[in-house]
């Protein structure tokens, strides 16, 4: 569907000028090529074509302007024609002459022919033959339609919607020429227009684009301006041939090492009574074991393990790692699953720093769905993989109080609730199996058998989440039906993203892999609220593995388990997968997870979609750069579409019975006959399909290489297909990929712009992203016509909605991002548009296949060498441009490869054959434009009986035009290439190949940047084809560069590409496309870089005049290199002279050369052909610095800086007798970071001044009291423990200040950092005294601190962002009213972060101002990466030796390292500014460097600290390691061995060594830690290696770090034997400052600025003294704000050094805590190093009092009157330390749930306060050699027990308690609640650590049969902690023992057996239980024996009354 204007003659024009048209419809416009002096006619003679997706409206305008074009002016409009499209949409095509109108709409002279074509979507409007346009009557021009001059330096465009900035421009009619060349460029070409010229290659300089900018008169702000696509040279995308792939090696397959660890810390709510849990770890198929804890729910095991795999990265990440806690385990049995979790490692790895950090897992039963959560598991997973570092959260003492919800082990956005789900699998039929036997056992068995059977006996097998599935085995079948499903049963959403279905052959012997297909379920589903459960098809999926060619063993079969790139087609499969929740309350369900497997529906045939007949066609132009292994026999390609085309199978012919009347009966069953029935009729031009092309034998190109001779002709092929019709999804997908192509391809032109420093690389973005978000808006008009066709899934329709939606809001993010994009905040803007980049890909990738990928394979002598595999939607044809495949009916070129493992490695680097292809896929329908995209010229030769049918394709092209030209390759130099010799250097030289020829460069020897400066010219090189496509779309070069060798054939060290820019013989060869500028282009090898080419490539037609007419070869003349021609003048580049200067300081650590040491080594520098040399070292072992430090040469460099060369530093060692012998050598690639640019004088004092006035403003609005003397003051507060970050003034080099440091006096206390505590309103926290404080006390503090800024930064960054949002919101409504927008959600973050501290700390709003503890600085990271590796001023470069490895991992450097060479360089273009010179005390030997110390050996006292590690590699079998420390240090070798810790992967060494060195000669400090073993020897862990010299001599004095305050006595006492006033007095001398000053007040001077702070300093007794020291202190503390030399100090500080192990390179194996102090020893001895020996443990003594117990839940039954009772006992222990339990003893018979005890438990143990841990030695086994230490919580268990005589006792309740922060006890039984043990709500909490004693009520908890907690019981109980010394002086017994005895309980005497007293318990029983009746009955007999007496007395009575007696 398309728009085509033809665009004729301008007629009737005034005057004379040069003439542009543009013409102009939906917003899109396209520019002609400009017409130089027309007089009254202007022949345009061109077409434009818009591909349209929605039918034209018929009021919709098309717009044509014509214009007098100016380079310098803007273009003037001479007249508009505007057309309503109303008659070209009835009529379909219409030629129309009209004139024009000017600016008033007054008609003028000039009038315009066009005509204009219509072809709409429908096909409605008539079709035409392409050819009727092209018959104009002129020569075809060789312009191009946008060409315009101003802009065309040498760059390309792709198409982009109109910008903005073309808006405004159009508006003001402004400069036509001007924005040509940012804007449409190309748009792509339709079949229509052949002649249409690409344009020209552009390179926006930047002063065009300023000039543009003046030219609009400021109409455009410079924010505003963006750049559609301008792309480089390189990825020259034209439109008859698309861009090829540069990376050659597939690198799926290739296993990788890759390393899982995996903490497991504790469990907690474990399901069931109490249980003896073991974790059992299982990654893939290795498991591993923890320990067992007895009797515990909740138990702590702290155990670490690691799992090694060395694999491919799709099998590591579809492997399972599954948590599962087992109730008692030992060696005779299993044990009992609790529950289980699993998650594949994928899922890990894709975290970010791939691992999950303190996380729970929830643990669910497999085996019973309905339960529910059988509890959690704390735990570490971390997955690294090569050269991945993974940044450990520091290891602190971290509480155990944990949000468990809040912590979940999930990735984000998996809800914390996941529901058990059913995942269907319906697996229905398969087709186009491959024969699995081999032909000799087919025969065997037609012999016997005597049928023809097929002979392949295939079933499914799909594995997910762990568990396999297997449908039934269909007997010898090739197109199997099953129609089963098979049922899985997992938690959704899974933690498990692939399903692997794979058709296996049922075989006796083994069954193997016929297919593989992983379903990603992250592309079936979406998680949004608007999101869909996982569903798909039912469609097919198409499976890929090794050829069809059948063998017994076939070597590609790994390719069938869907490792690497499958090579062939194997079969297709027809399944589909729905999902169902489950609703796990109802009964009716199966509560077992097993894979089920059951019957399924057939589906109807039609429901894949109905079947269509598809055509494919190709063409092969070229088959070059065949490998010599395969040049000596005849070469055919075949190309094959599923088993369509396959010559083996002999299944050319699928016979379709179709059911006349076109019914869709079984379209399907496509009869594969074994012979290819020739009695076809050919009506209509019916074909056979044709699939390879005719073998021919190649020709020699060169030594290397050979080609086919495909000259002018060239075979075709053609095969006709049948699949179902989805080409929709295909298009979808295609749409997509294209916006992402230009996405990226955008994206890639900023990289480079801000790599080479191209002017406003921010306009190019905005640009991009304007492309971005017109291509997404456009994907929802295209993709929202998508027809409703029944075969559509429902995962068609949801992910149509989707991809909607998502590219809907892509579209509109990228328009808002565009507005922020500014020069400062590019870096940011591009990473987020790398994450559309990321989505857009993600999107694209269509699960549902449809048809299958087209494969093309290299025969030689029948046997298949090579193949390409292209995905079909590449190729796919469609009317609608947008759809269209990006390769379709283009030329590609392609790179055939070697199939599965034989492609690794080097093997699969070398091309085996470069093709030109041209390939065309769609409906054989559509068919008639397959031919379009060719290049023109050419006949087509048919078979016989296709003669004189017009759409019968032709079996090859006969090409009559050819064009002749001369290929001017210009290579100048290289740069970092590939070290090939064991020199570590290379000879390289290049080989260039165009079309069949090949040339080489000369070899230069011995280098790694070659610079050739070489012209190699190919003479008659012959293209086919029309002269204009050529210009356009020349040919590709392709060039390798070797390493000669002396034996043996040269090695191959990488490939790049090329595209030629071209000269037709009739243009002119000037400015601004010629000469060709010298561009850097990437070179590859496999899929790595290998360094960087720099060259221009020219190609120029030779005329009909012959080659005379061809520019000249002028060259540098004074160059005698013989037949070499140098690159000529106008491309080289241009130099000048610049002088470089080399610090020479040293070498270190030489390795041996050749067994023989080094001696005497010098260094020889080389840039460009100069250089100088070092003086000779006369005895390397005695002193390795050199005796001249400074020496300088003068060299011409190019201008451009990005030219420069690269400067090669090689070190040779001077043998007897004259000889040289290399020992390494290094090349510095990029001389940038050492050019040395001189101030610019202006600049600078308008900088400042700025500056100043910005400081004044600040004072003005409210800052502290203004100084006369414009100082500036700046009010420092004193350093908080950490503080929101404040912005401080920031001041310049010529301004004075003041620094004000106020320091109240509580601040003079020190520092001390709030302890995370909980609760506790009652609690005096005392007052840390002075003396209990040391070392560890700082470290701790800080490491808080260290956390703390950790947060904080996160809350900024989060801050920062939100802020962002609220401007994208606001945009431009004035800037107040953001400022109070941008307030708020502070406000509620600070309000957040408070929240969140209340709950962290309740207490802390009281807090008093607490004394503080200093602090200093913890560096999570090693000390080098905050102060650039201490190469301020002395650099350090490795010297390279020996071959790069070939197993492409550069990590492999390490071991190619020979030394290191310390020096530096400087370089300035001459001559310099005599400011520079003349400044005092310069000495003219040291040029630019001044005041560099004496390179002299020097004495230095070493003193390392180690303080701990964490997380180290398991060494022994048991998963842990037995570690101590190794220090060496030149010769001196310090082995810690006697004090190592025994199993600890976490040691705490706390030790300090000493050791005397000698600068330069010792000065790498190695720091190890080994594993101790018993026997055998030690192993390493890890090591770590610090530069010692470096830090020594650095200007940040890393000698000994500053402290934050100066104190003279107690743990934080000044270390450094020069005080704070003499480091800075040192400091300003050698800077030659003027300084310190120090005056009253507490002020000092430096420069100009001052600084206050306090002036008192406390000596042990207390005495306050005078010092200066706080003041100089606080001036080394703010030294990087002094001018000119300030720079920050290190403070006093530990880092944190990774360590590496030489065997594992890349793979951290755990971290060393450390930090180094240095001493000179010709000054002040230091005083003795600071006990940093780990805290001891305290001794503690717990008694605990269990008084009484309460409403026990009774367990037992009386034999005689089933009464209810308990035979309670109570148990207690502290955690950890079960086998030190104690019971109570047991009160009998307890009836009501009373128990009552009085008795004491007496628990002694070791405590650290510092870790909150209780510290545990104990021997592991009995067969341990030592005792291990172990670290536990501190946590009380108490439990309550029912004891039985003859079975085990029962379990009834019990209550944890953790001593630090535990619920206050209630203080009456009846108080005593649930919620004291559950810990739901808020409790007051309370520590025994600061009580000492605490009584109470406490209930015993246990789960019922429901998992719900239920009270069973409580415990009044008394808890006392003493210290071992307070224990000793009061001593108590245990139970109720002396001394302090406890008195009997008063028990009732039933408690007693009863049977010894039988008559007391019975009358204890009956009154007990029937006292109320019993009571009741004897008043009731009291009342009835009364009314008995009163009837009884009565008569007598009343007879007594009467008778009156």
């Amino acid at each position: 569907m398309a728009l085509s204007v033809h665009l004729k003659t301008v007629t009737d024009l005034r005057g004379k000028g040069e003439r542009i048209a543009k013409v102009a419809f939906r917003g899109l416009s396209f520019y002609t090529r400009v017409l130089e002096n027309c007089e009254d006619e202007a022949a345009f003679d061109e077409t434009f074509r818009w591909p349209i997706a929605s039918s034209i409206d018929v009021n919709e305008m098309l717009e044509i302007q014509v214009f007098n074009y100016s380079k310098v002016f803007s273009n003037r409009l001479i007249g508009t024609f505007r057309m309503v499209l109303q008659k070209v949409v009835e009529e379909g095509q219409l030629q129309v002459t009209d004139t024009l109108i000017d600016d008033n709409n007054a008609a003028i002279r000039t009038s315009v022919t066009i005509e204009i074509r219509y072809q709409a979507m429908d096909g409605t409007v008539g079709a035409w033959n392409d050819e009727e346009f092209l018959e104009s009557p002129n020569a075809r021009p060789e312009g191009d339609p946008f060409e315009t001059d101003v802009l065309l330096s040498s760059h390309q465009q792709s198409p982009s919607k109109t910008s903005a900035a073309e808006k405004a421009l159009r508006l003001r009619r402004a400069g036509k020429g001007v924005f040509s060349a940012m804007k449409l460029g190309k748009a792509r070409p339709g079949k229509d227009d052949h002649h249409r010229k690409q344009d020209e290659p552009a390179v926006l300089e930047a002063e065009d684009l300023d000039r543009k900018a003046m030219r609009l008169g400021g109409a455009l702000d410079p924010d505003t301006i963006s750049l559609a696509s301008v792309t480089a040279v390189t990825t020259n995308v034209s439109n008859k041939r698309s861009k090829p792939d540069i990376k050659m090696e597939p690198s799926a397959g290739r296993p990788m090492d890759y390393q899982v660890s995996i903490t497991i810390i504790e469990a907690r709510q474990l399901v069931g009574l109490n249980m003896d849990p073991v974790v059992c770890v299982e990654v893939g198929d290795e498991k591993k074991y923890t320990s067992m804890k007895e009797s515990t729910n909740c138990p702590y095991y702290n155990e670490y393990f690691v799992f090694d795999f060395h694999v491919p990265p799709d099998v590591m990440f579809d492997k399972i790692v599954k948590l599962s806690v087992i109730h008692s385990k030992n060696l005779l049995r299993s044990g009992t699953l609790v529950g289980s979790f699993k998650m594949d490692v994928g899922t890990v790895y894709s975290q970010s720093e791939h691992q999950f950090y303190h996380k729970w897992a929830i643990l669910s039963d497999p085996e019973d769905i309905t339960a529910g959560l059988k509890g959690y598991l704390k735990v570490d997973i971390a997955v690294v993989g090569k050269g991945d570092n993974i940044k450990t959260p520091h290891k602190a003492n971290e509480t155990d109080e944990d949000d468990i919800e809040g912590n979940l082990l999930l990735p984000d956005g998996v809800p914390a609730e996941r529901q058990w789900a059913r995942f269907y699998l319906k697996i229905y039929r398969a087709e186009g199996l491959p024969r699995m036997n081999t032909s000799l056992m087919a025969n065997v068995k037609k012999a016997l058998i005597g049928e023809n059977k097929d002979l392949v006996d295939p079933y499914v097998q799909v594995v997910f989440a762990g568990q396999k599935g297997k449908t039934s085995v269909q007997k010898s079948s090739y197109e199997p039906f099953w129609n089963e499903q098979i049922v899985f049963t997992e938690m959704f959403p899974p933690l498990c993203k692939r399903i692997k279905v794979q058709i296996r052959d049922s075989d006796k012997v083994n069954d193997v892999a016929i297919g593989t297909h992983f379903i990603d379920l992250r592309k079936i589903s979406n998680e949004g609220d608007k999101g869909f459960l996982p569903t798909f098809g039912p469609a097919w999926v198409n499976m890929y593995g090794s050829t069809r060619n059948y063998t017994l063993m076939d070597e590609h079969q790994d390719l069938n388990e869907g490792l690497g790139e499958g090579v062939s087609f194997r079969a297709r499969l027809l399944l589909s997968l729905a999902v169902e929740i489950l609703d796990t309350s109802n009964p009716e369900i199966t509560s077992s997870t097993e894979v089920q497997l059951e019957q399924a529906m057939a589906v109807t045939d039609n429901c894949t979609g109905k079947m269509e007949e598809f055509f494919l066609f190709g063409s092969f132009l070229e088959a070059t750069m065949i490998d010599r292994k395969n040049g000596d026999k005849p070469i055919n390609f075949e190309v094959t579409i599923g088993n369509y085309g396959n010559e083996i199978d002999g299944m050319s012919k699928p016979i379709i019975k179709r059911k006349k009347d076109g019914g869709d009966g079984n379209e399907e069953e496509s009869e594969l006959l074994q012979s290819v029935s020739d009695e076809e009729d050919a009506d209509d031009g019916e074909f056979i399909s044709i699939s390879t092309s005719a073998p021919m034998k190649p020709l020699i190109t060169d030594r290397n290489y050979f080609h086919l001779p495909y000259f002018d002709k060239k075979p075709c092929i053609y095969i006709k297909s049948w699949w179902q019709d989805q080409r929709r999804r295909l298009y979808n997908a295609n749409i997509m990929d294209k916006i992402a192509d230009k996405l990226e391809e955008g994206l890639n032109d900023v990289h480079e712009m801000i790599k080479t420093e191209k002017p406003h690389p921010e306009r190019r973005l905005r640009g991009v992203l304007e492309e971005l978000s017109s291509g997404c808006l456009r994907f929802v008009t295209i993709a929202n016509k998508d027809q409703n066709h029944s075969s559509r899934t429902r995962l068609d329709r949801e992910r149509l909605k989707s991809c909607m939606r998502e590219l809907e809001t892509m579209g509109q993010q990228a328009k808002s991002l565009r507005s922020q994009v500014k020069k400062t905040t590019i870096r940011e803007k591009l990473k987020q548009a790398q994450n559309f980049l990321q989505k857009l890909r993600f999107l694209a990738d269509e699960p549902q296949h449809s048809i299958p990928d087209i494969f093309i394979w290299m025969m030689s002598n029948n046997k298949r060498i090579a193949y390409a595999r292209i995905p079909s939607k590449d190729i796919l044809y469609s009317i609608v441009d947008e759809e269209m495949g990006k390769d379709c009916a283009k030329v590609k070129t392609v790179f055939l490869k070697l199939p599965g493992k034989k492609g690794f490695g080097p093997a699969g680097w070398t091309v085996q054959a470069k093709m030109e292809i041209y390939l065309w896929l769609g409906l054989n329908k559509q068919r008639r434009d397959f031919l379009s995209g060719l290049p023109c010229g050419f006949e087509e030769r048919k078979l016989p009986k296709g003669q004189g049918v017009p759409s019968f394709p032709p079996i090859s092209l006969l090409y009559n035009k050819k064009q002749v030209f001369q290929l001017r390759v210009h290579m100048y130099q290289a740069r970092s290439l590939f070290a090939a010799d064991s020199s570590g250097l290379s000879d390289p030289f290049a080989r260039v190949f165009f079309i069949t020829q090949s040339q080489c460069t000369e070899v230069l020897n011995e280098t790694l940047c070659p610079t050739w400066d070489q012209l190699l010219v190919f003479d008659n090189v012959e293209l086919y084809g029309e002269a204009h496509e050529m210009r356009d779309d020349p040919p590709i070069i392709v060039i390798e560069i070797y390493d000669q060798d002396t034996v043996g054939k040269a090695d191959f060290m990488g490939r790049t590409f090329a595209k030629p820019v071209v000269k037709m013989s009739d243009e002119e060869y000037c400015p601004p496309r010629f000469p060709p500028q010298l561009e850097y282009y990437q070179i590859y090898r496999g899929n790595s870089t290998a360094g960087d080419l720099l060259a221009a490539f020219e190609l120029l037609q030779i005329g009909p005049a012959g080659k005379s007419d061809l520019p000249p070869i002028d060259g540098p003349t004074d160059m005698d290199r013989g037949p070499i021609l140098p690159v000529p003048l106008g491309i080289r580049p241009v130099l000048s002279k610049y002088r470089v200067e080399i610090l020479f300081w040293g070498l270190r650590d030489l390795k041996r050369v050749n067994l023989a040491q080094v001696d005497r080594p010098r260094v020889d520098i080389e840039c460009a052909g100069r250089g100088v040399q070092s003086s000779l070292i006369q005895n390397y072992k005695k002193n390795p610095n050199f005796s001249t430090l400074v020496k300088w040469f003068e060299v011409d460099l190019p201008e451009n800086e990005l030219l420069h060369p690269p400067l090669n530093i090689r070190v040779v060692d001077c043998r007897a007798f004259g000889r040289y012998t290399l020992v390494g050598s290094h090349a510095v690639n990029s001389l940038r970071k050492f050019i040395y640019r001189p101030p610019d004088k202006k600049a600078q004092h308008w900088s400042t001044a700025a500056k100043l006035m910005n400081a004044y403003a600040a004072l003005a609005n409210g800052g502290p009291y203004s100084h006369p003397t414009g100082e500036i003051v700046v009010n420092m507060e004193p350093e908080a423990p950490i503080k929101k970050m404040e912005t401080m003034v920031k001041l310049e080099a010529h301004s004075d200040a003041v620094v004000k440091i106020d320091v109240s006096e509580e601040e003079k206390e020190k520092k001390k950092k709030k302890k995370k505590k909980k609760g506790g309103e009652d609690i005096e926290e005392d007052e840390p005294d002075e003396s209990m404080l040391d070392w560890w006390s700082k470290y701790f503090a800080s490491i808080e601190t260290m956390k703390e800024e950790l947060r904080q930064q996160e809350a900024a960054a989060a801050e920062a962002e939100e802020k962002e949002e609220m401007d994208m919101a606001e945009g431009s409504k004035g800037q107040g009213k953001t400022k109070e927008k941008v307030k708020a959600p502070k406000e509620d973050k600070k309000k957040k972060q408070q929240q969140q501290q209340q709950q962290q700390l309740p207490e802390a709003p009281e807090k008093k101002n607490k004394q503080k503890i200093d602090e200093m600085k913890v560096y999570p990271k090693e000390l080098e990466s905050d102060f650039d590796h201490f190469e301020d001023w002395l650099h350090t470069f490795n010297l390279l030796r020996g071959k790069i490895g070939d197993d492409d991992d550069n990590a492999a450097d390490e071991d190619r390292i020979v030394g290191r060479f310390k020096g530096s360089m400087c370089v300035y273009k001459v001559p310099l500014p005599d400011d520079i010179t003349k400044e005092a005390g310069y000495d003219p030997n040291f040029g630019m460097f001044q005041g560099i110390p004496s390179n002299d050996p020097i004495n230095v006292l070493v003193r390392i600290y180690v303080v701990r590690a964490t997380d180290l590699h398991p060494a022994d079998i048991n998963g842990k390691a037995d570690p101590y420390v190794v220090i060496k240090l030149g010769k001196t070798d310090i082995k810690d061995k006697e004090n190592y810790i025994s199993k600890q992967l976490n040691p705490i060494f706390g030790k300090s060594f000493d050791i005397e060195a000698t600068f330069p000669m010792e000065s790498m400090l190695t720091v190890a830690i080994y594993d101790w073993d018993l026997v055998g020897s030690d192993d390493l862990i890890g090591e770590t290696k610090i530069d010692l010299e470096n830090r020594y001599y650095s200007k940040h004095r890393a000698t000994c770090g500053v402290a934050k305050t100066y104190a003279i006595h107690g743990y934080n006492i000044w270390r450094d034997p020069q005080k704070p006033t003499q480091v800075l007095s040192k400091l300003c001398k050698e800077g030659k400052l003027d300084g310190p000053h120090y005056g009253p007040g507490g002020r000092v001077k430096v420069t100009n600025r001052v600084f206050m702070g306090p002036t008192e300093v406390e000596d042990e007794n207390g005495q306050k003294k005078q010092t200066d020291e706080h003041l100089a202190l606080t001036v080394l503390h703010h030294w990087d704000e002094i001018p000119r030399v300030g720079c920050k100090l290190v403070p006093e500080h530990v880092e944190t050094r990774p360590l590496l192990n030489p065997d594992k390179p890349g793979i951290e194996q755990g971290r060393l805590e450390m930090w180094v102090d240095m001493f000179p020893m010709d000054m002040p001895a230091p005083g003795p190093a600071i006990d940093i020996s780990p805290r001891k443990p305290k001794k503690y003594e717990l008694r605990v009092i269990v008084w009484n117990t309460d409403e026990v839940v009774l367990e037992d039954d009386d034999y005689f009157t089933g009464e209810k009772s308990s035979d309670i006992f109570v148990r207690g222990w502290l955690k950890g330390q079960q086998e030190d339990k104690q019971d109570t003893d047991v009160h009998y018979h307890s009836l009501t749930g009373e128990g009552n005890f009085n008795w004491r438990y007496i628990f002694p143990f070791d405590y650290l306060a510092a870790e909150e841990k209780i510290v545990i030695s104990k021997k592991e086994s009995m067969f341990s050699w030592d005792e291990t230490e172990y670290k536990i919580p501190a946590r009380l268990t108490l439990q309550v027990w029912d004891a039985d005589h003859f079975s085990a006792d029962d379990f009834l309740g019990g209550i944890e308690l953790d001593l630090n922060r535990f619920p206050r006890g209630a203080k009456t039984a009846k108080q005593c609640t649930m919620e004291l043990g559950t810990g739901e709500i808020e409790l007051p909490m309370v520590s025994i650590f600061k009580q000492k004693r605490v009584k109470g009520w406490w209930p015993f908890l246990a789960r019922d049969e429901n998992d719900e907690m239920e009270m069973t019981g409580k415990v009044e109980a008394e808890l006392h902690l003493l210290t071992a010394e307070e224990a000793e002086k009061s001593p108590a017994g245990l139970a109720r023992n002396e001394p302090d005895p406890l008195e009997k309980p008063n028990r009732p005497d039933t408690s007693f057996i009863w049977f010894l007293n039988p008559l007391k318990s019975i009358r204890y029983f009956i009154w007990h239980t029937y006292r109320w009746l019993l009571l009741k009955v004897l008043l009731l007999a009291l009342l009835l024996l009364m009314v008995g007496l009163f009837f009884y007395s009565m008569p007598g009575y009343l007879v007594k009354k009467l008778l009156g007696a």
